[in-house]
């Protein structure tokens, strides 16, 4: 059975104000309340996927419980008065312009969380490019849990160097129905999206996506010497969203029988599909920001925990000469800005190296928190309050993502992001995940 499969997807009904009805996922701005406040604002009281969706910025509040009853009653209430309505079966192409001088082109289809898994050491057709944590599960299956329908954030890449699926598909528009055409709240750019209907099409895409399997193709693609387990998906984000489905299915799942077992709705997450050679997109790191911590404490213990792991490191106010083999991290506070230098390091990417140390001193330290932060202004924003710290990623060379995670397995997590934070997907399909 193949990974992909054509899903039956939930949209607003015609006429309904789209600028309104789109927000950004439910994963960004987590440390800034300000902006869900002003989404909200610019909501008010019309059809929106704001009251379908819980921002995580809410997730430790009191009223989550209140929040999570009143999205199941609007989703309920959308179904039953109309202003959702379902589409036949179908693909929808999407091309999202947010700023750059090309658009991001994808494909919104369903993906069989039978052949994904998240656990270490997958051997799974569809993986997370980074570490899945946990812990990050409970509250967003909490929020599944009572719900009818998902609207989820996910991006699947492929690595389709040719831009032989997906791209060759925007030479056919006049085939397919446009079925929204809107501007985005909040700097969101604009989103259109035309609807491909089961047929001749789908089974086409699908059997390209097949293609991915090829052994000898794929062999060759990542200058393998064995066999090792294909690769055609990636997560490229909203792992977690994807992880929350899994887990979701996972429990719902021996309440079935067989029959049901094949085409529940549940089984199937919806997602939008990107070649990672898509001009558009660009890998961005994912920046560090700490809370509540003490930069001179943080420091020491840094030097300590590197020499134990048989690595050098100093703390400088300018950049470090001859650091080609270093990883280098530069960073802020309220008193100061300079870099911290990890030499001789012995993890292979410098994500790698700065959040060992970081989960090491947060072990122990339980006041202290951390937020995983896109966009270097809201680094320097947050990093240089009292009492945070902020730490500056490098750039990652999108190239060898693929590769990495088939030879090393996932990549820490929060290592990367596709795009700064008014980039990320926005909510505008939906689909059902109870019968």
């Amino acid at each position: 059975m193949s990974c992909i499969s054509v899903p039956t997807i939930l949209m607003p009904k015609k006429g309904t104000d789209l600028s309104k009805w789109a927000v950004v996922a439910c994963d960004q701005y987590t440390s800034q309340p300000e902006y869900w406040q002003k989404a909200d604002r610019i909501v008010g009281d019309a059809p929106s996927t704001l009251r379908l969706t819980l921002p995580e910025v809410y997730l430790e509040d009191a009223d989550v419980s209140e929040r999570t009853e009143r999205i199941y009653d609007t989703m309920k209430q959308y179904l039953s008065d109309g202003t959702m309505i379902q589409f036949p079966a179908g693909f929808i192409l999407t091309e999202r312009w947010s700023g750059g001088e090309v658009p991001r082109r994808g494909l919104v289809a369903a993906v069989d969380l039978e052949a994904y898994e998240y656990k270490p050491g997958s051997r799974s057709l569809i993986r997370p490019t980074e570490k899945t944590v946990e812990e990050r599960i409970p509250p967003r299956l909490a929020v599944r849990n009572g719900a009818v329908m998902e609207l989820p954030h996910i991006m699947l890449l492929i690595d389709d160097p040719k831009r032989a699926i997906i791209e060759p598909l925007f030479e056919q528009l006049d085939l397919f129905e446009q079925v929204y055409d809107t501007d985005l709240m909040l700097d969101g750019g604009h989103i259109n999206g035309w609807f491909i209907p089961q047929g001749v099409v789908t089974d086409t895409i699908i059997s390209m996506f097949e293609g991915l399997n090829n052994r000898k193709t794929f062999n060759e693609k990542y200058h393998l010497t064995e066999d090792l387990p294909l690769l055609p998906f990636a997560v490229g984000d909203g792992n977690h969203s994807m992880a929350t489905a899994k887990a979701y299915w996972e429990a719902l799942k021996p309440s079935l029988s067989e029959e049901e077992i094949a085409t529940h709705p549940a089984r199937f997450a919806l997602c939008e599909i990107v070649n990672i050679h898509d001009e558009s997109l660009v890998i961005e790191p994912i920046h560090r920001v700490l809370f509540d911590a003490d930069a001179d404490d943080l420091f020491a213990a840094a030097k300590t925990f590197y020499a134990a792991h048989g690595a050098d490191c100093e703390i400088t106010e300018t950049a470090p000469e001859n650091a080609e083999d270093a990883h280098v991290f530069p960073f802020c506070t309220a008193d100061c800005t300079g870099y911290v230098t990890v030499r001789k390091p012995q993890w292979g990417i410098a994500l790698a190296t700065l959040q060992a140390f970081l989960d090491d001193y947060m072990s122990t330290r339980s006041a202290v928190k951390i937020d995983y932060i896109h966009g270097e202004d809201v680094v320097k924003e947050l990093g240089t309050k009292p009492n945070n710290i902020g730490f500056f990623l490098p750039d990652i060379e999108k190239n060898d993502l693929f590769r990495g995670v088939i030879l090393d397995g996932v990549l820490p997590r929060k290592t990367f992001s596709m795009g700064e934070a008014h980039e990320k997907r926005y909510y505008m399909e939906a689909k059902m995940i109870v019968k």
